[in-house]
């Protein structure tokens, strides 16, 4: 099948390119910045150019040039130059990962040249982003975890959170299905919210809220993957870094929106060093990593034979038409004919970046292009662009930031379900699914009363999303040591899926005709936040105060349509042709959110922090006498390794802090209009039913959030350790109250007295092993124990969740009958019935499972020699999952360890195609008797490097190149026999494949 996807937006982006190209060139002839020209009457300044080196003598790019007390700022380039705007008085800090931050007054006589030394400190001295304002490691109170860019564009992925995992304690990310584009399920400390859709975190790209909820649509991705994820249109390249706040001292001053956590994407900026092109190219292959071993043709019919023997009865073509019928010397690999094919991944970057003293950009482009294991033609394709722009006047007091990114997916994907399925299920010897045409089998399958199980084959959904974000902030001086500042965002997305469905798709004994489903969704925002932060020195100490405002709007759209009737395939899609037209669902919603914020941050001679956050947060969603309430918490910090006593007398204790806070977040994330009356159109004339109760009362969900935690550092920081103890409690629970029948609803929304608790520790570990001229090798550590419960639900044995939750027990668990062996009479799968009353059901089930991870965490090692890296990351999960595919006997491949059945002292129960064992098998199922170790410890990435030497590019003009081999889930090992450990559901799932890529960065 021919893929016929239109590269119009290529066709956009490059003469944009050429375009800014253009107008730039002119904008140095003639500075547009010289209307924002400011004359100080106080100080002039001069322009500071030099170059950072290390204690060798090697130019360091990237290197942080900063003025401190204020935003300007700039970073060295590929040579180690940079050029910076400062006074004489002013100090200039430099900081770089691995060296030590270096601070230097600027004097008449400074020269700008800097060495740095080397330091295993230096992640103590690396900006973080808080959201509404910077901190540091060493200085902050509350707990914020940063991935940088280097660690998320070596891994060949679509999602950038799926870089994240194994990297930072606390943090959950778990694929829904291995198809590209799919979203990913991500947990902060747990679930805190009865309501899947109430556990979201909060994102933020470039200061704009984005909303979380995956796309839904019709599609595999859809209907098994949760929804695309809104977060794919971003490029990888593009990404500075990931931050992830925690606790409620970095979370509160986000509010009701930060009760899950909040997720901080920042998207490289523009430099004020001279023009630097960017180019990066890399292509590879992915693959299903893993294979279950099932029967092949000979040990399945041995079962299938023993099954008709054990139940006493003669096959016919009926019940037994792979014994009868089919080829008993055939064997078709249906886990390799539908699985086993090679994904191809091709991607390509281009950015360039460049400026003068007052102003900086970065333009640029990515493309992606990844295609299926499946037996198809069908592929992922992203064009993702991105523009930043900077600019301050010539005094420093007007700074502007301008963000964009704009990117563009489309999915096409086979509309068959059975993809999924059918390669476990399907008996070995089942004739051909394809005739040597290409079309559908049908003759051998319908003789034996069967589908096809490529149904749907033919079906095709193809999904495009468009995505735009731009974010503007401006940031004005109105007097020493105040600032105006606002932000200013806007996000449009747009999601077009059109699933086709030919006729020649399905049986031709069903007489169906073409048909196509349409799924649009449209979602906008816009947000304004202005704000005033204020520094002064105040008791011999440093306080930061910001004040700030939030005035947000949300819209969203979204429809459905089906057309059925089409007289030519060629015709479906266009619903102008199709003989009818029915709507299946229509919905306009609109959010506004409205809030006053505030935070003060004291800081007492570099060794006492205090940090006071707070917000008050108005939202539409709930009725008018709830709309409002306030959230805040207090973080402080204690850096004990500044008292003299450990300072001066214990010399290899370098670093020791303590630190905690305490506060309370929201919770928002509920359907709009809930607390209204509802109506909807009858299918009769003229006619309204109502489908939701009036209920003005219900109000937030709140998460009070406590954390205590220690940092250390020994023998100058080559050894760092952080553990942190958390416990979070969310109460006030948003959920559908449930009610009699009598009353014509089934539920009311509401607020449930019930109180969810998350605790745990997180362990952080990072060492400098080795540190020579030559040689380094530096491995982090992070591992997590979370313990979720439910603590309180007031009269739960009363309420309809009383089979779904239990006191003291996780929220994710399963309720089990109890196992009882096997049956020797029957040879069947057996269950305890407790209250012996004679029949199976909840009142019997007194076992609970819990699917809560036990442990989790990672193992990071990056070590270099000269101009060689290699960095590895292992992943490891501890944690319990289920395994089936046992149901010996019955038509339907299994297992290997089925053949097991035939031993007569087998744990499992005796091949059979009988009602009984069928029955047997099904409360065997839902028993603890099919739970087993799904742990596993999994090499999750591995990148190799090779810088080319400079000597050697001074002969192409390359600045600087380096040549590189990615790999993604390379090995795992586990004890689990399903597909993967990652989705130990029933054995048949998985969320990632093998990838290896090799490619070239090149630097100009």
């Amino acid at each position: 099948m021919k893929n016929n996807y239109k590269c119009c937006n290529i066709a956009v982006l490059i003469p944009l390119l050429c375009s800014f190209f253009f107008f730039f060139g002119k904008m140095n002839a003639s500075p547009f910045y010289n209307h924002f020209t400011y004359k100080s009457k106080l100080s002039v300044q001069q322009q500071i150019t030099g170059t950072v080196k290390d204690q060798e003598g090697v130019p360091i790019p990237g290197v942080n040039v900063i003025v401190s007390g204020s935003s300007i700022g700039t970073i060295t380039n590929l040579d180690g130059e940079y050029t910076i705007a400062a006074r004489i008085g002013d100090t200039l800090v430099y900081s770089y990962i691995g060296f030590k931050a270096f601070k230097v007054q600027v004097t008449e006589t400074f020269s700008g040249d800097i060495s740095l030394q080397a330091s295993v400190d230096a992640l103590e001295e690396v900006v973080i982003n808080a959201g509404y304002y910077n901190t540091t490691r060493r200085e902050r109170t509350g707990n914020i975890v940063k991935v940088s860019a280097a660690e998320i564009e070596n891994q060949p992925l679509v999602n950038p959170l799926q870089a994240l995992q194994g990297r930072m304690a606390g943090v959950e990310i778990t694929p829904t299905i291995g198809i590209p584009g799919a979203s990913s399920s991500i947990q902060i400390r747990g679930t805190n919210s009865l309501r899947e859709e109430g556990n979201l975190p909060l994102y933020v790209v470039d200061g704009i809220p984005i909303n979380a909820a995956p796309i839904d649509g019709v599609s595999l991705i859809g209907q098994y993957g949760g929804g695309a994820d809104p977060l794919n249109t971003i490029g990888l390249s593009n990404i500075e870094s990931i931050e992830i706040l925690k606790d409620a001292d970095a979370s509160a001053i986000y509010g009701s929106r930060g009760a899950n956590g909040v997720i901080l994407v920042t998207t490289k900026k523009g430099t004020n060093a001279k023009g630097q092109l960017e180019a990066r190219f890399y292509t590879g292959a992915s693959k299903l990593p893993n294979r279950i071993e099932m029967l092949n043709t000979q040990q399945y019919l041995r079962l299938r034979k023993a099954a008709f023997e054990n139940d006493a009865v003669a096959p016919t073509q009926r019940n037994g038409y792979d014994l009868l019928v089919w080829d008993q010397n055939r064997y078709t690999n249906w886990q390799e004919y539908f699985l086993g094919g090679t994904a191809p991944v091709t991607n390509a970057s281009l950015q360039y970046s460049g400026g003068n003293n007052q102003t900086g950009f970065r333009l640029g482009g990515t493309y992606l292009n990844q295609g299926t294991i499946y037996p198809t033609d069908f592929k992922y394709e992203k064009i993702t662009g991105n523009l930043n722009l900077n600019h301050r006047s010539t005094d420093d007091k007007l700074q502007l930031n301008l963000s964009i990114n704009y990117g563009v997916d489309r999915n096409d994907l086979v509309g068959a379900t059975s993809l999924l399925s059918f390669p476990f299920t399907i008996p070995p010897n089942a004739p051909s699914v394809l005739n040597p045409d290409g079309s559908l089998h049908w003759e051998d399958w319908i003789a034996v009363g069967q589908n096809n199980p490529l149904v749907g084959y033919f079906n095709k959904t193809t999904s495009r999303v468009n995505n735009f974000m731009a974010n503007l902030s401006v940031s004005y001086q109105l007097f020493k040591g105040l600032n105006f500042k606002t932000s200013m965002g806007y996000t449009s997305l747009q999601s077009r899926e059109i699933q086709k469905m030919p006729s020649y798709s399905y049986n031709p004994n069903y007489n169906r005709v073409h048909q196509s489903t349409h799924t649009n969704v449209n979602r906008s925002s816009w947000i304004l936040e202005p704000q005033l932060v204020y520094e002064s020195n105040v008791l011999g100490g440093t306080l930061n105060a910001l004040l700030g405002t939030t005035f947000q709007e949300n819209i969203a759209h979204s429809a459905q349509l089906t057309g059925v009737g089409y007289v030519s395939d060629a015709l479906i899609g266009n619903l102008a042709a199709a003989e009818s037209i029915r709507g299946n669902a229509y919905m306009d919603t609109e959010y506004k959110y409205n809030a006053v914020f505030g935070r003060l941050g004291y800081n007492w001679q570099e060794k006492y922090y205090l940090n006071l956050t707070g917000r008050r947060d108005g939202s539409s969603r709930f009725g008018p006498r709830k709309r409002f309430a306030n959230f805040g918490a207090i973080g402080a910090a204690w850096i004990f390794s500044e008292e003299q006593l450990i300072k001066n007398e214990i010399s290899w204790w370098s670093f020791g802090k303590f630190r905690g806070s305490y506060g309370t977040t929201g919770n928002d994330q509920i359907g709009d209009y809930g607390y209204l009356d509802a109506y909807e159109v009858t299918r009769g004339p003229s006619g309204l039913y109502p489908t939701q109760l009036f209920n003005p009362d219900y109000s937030w969900e709140t998460n009070k959030k406590l954390e205590l935690a220690l940092e250390l550092g020994f023998i100058k920081d080559r050894i760092n350790v952080a553990i942190s103890w958390y416990r979070n409690r969310s109460s006030n629970q948003l959920v559908g109250l449930s009610l009699p029948a009598m009353t014509g609803f089934t539920s009311v929304q509401a607020n449930l007295p019930a109180t969810v608790e998350n605790r745990g520790w997180e362990i952080e570990w990072n060492t400098r092993n080795i540190a020579s001229k030559n040689f380094n090798w530096q491995t982090s550590f992070n591992i997590s124990f979370p313990e979720n419960k439910l603590i309180a639900f007031p009269d739960l044995e009363n309420s309809s969740y009383k089979n779904t939750y239990q006191i003291g027990k996780p929220l994710r668990i399963r309720w089990l009958y109890k196992y009882d062996g096997i049956d020797p009479d029957t040879g069947y799968y057996t269950i305890a019935d407790i209250n012996e009353d004679g029949r199976y059901d909840y009142n019997d089930r007194i076992e609970t499972r819990s699917l809560v991870r036990e442990y989790y965490g990672g193992i990071n090692n990056s070590i270099s020699y000269q101009n060689f890296s290699l960095d590895f990351l292992w992943q490891f999960v501890k944690q319990e999952g289920t395994l089936f595919m046992m149901d010996a006997g019955r038509i339907g491949n299994q297992r290997i360890e089925a053949l097991e059945t035939l031993n007569a002292d087998s744990p499992y129960q005796q091949p059979s195609r009988s009602i009984g064992a069928l029955i047997g098998y099904t409360y065997a199922q839902t028993s603890s008797f099919f739970y087993t170790d799904a742990s596993f410890l999994r090499l999750k990435t591995l990148s190799i490097n090779y810088q080319i030497p400079h000597e050697i590019l001074e002969f192409i003009g390359v600045r600087q190149a380096h040549v590189f081999v990615n790999g993604q889930n390379l090995f795992t090992m586990t004890p689990y026999r399903g597909l993967d450990p990652e989705i130990p559901q029933s054995g048949t799932a998985y969320g990632s494949l093998r990838t290896v890529t090799a490619g070239v960065q090149l630097n100009f």
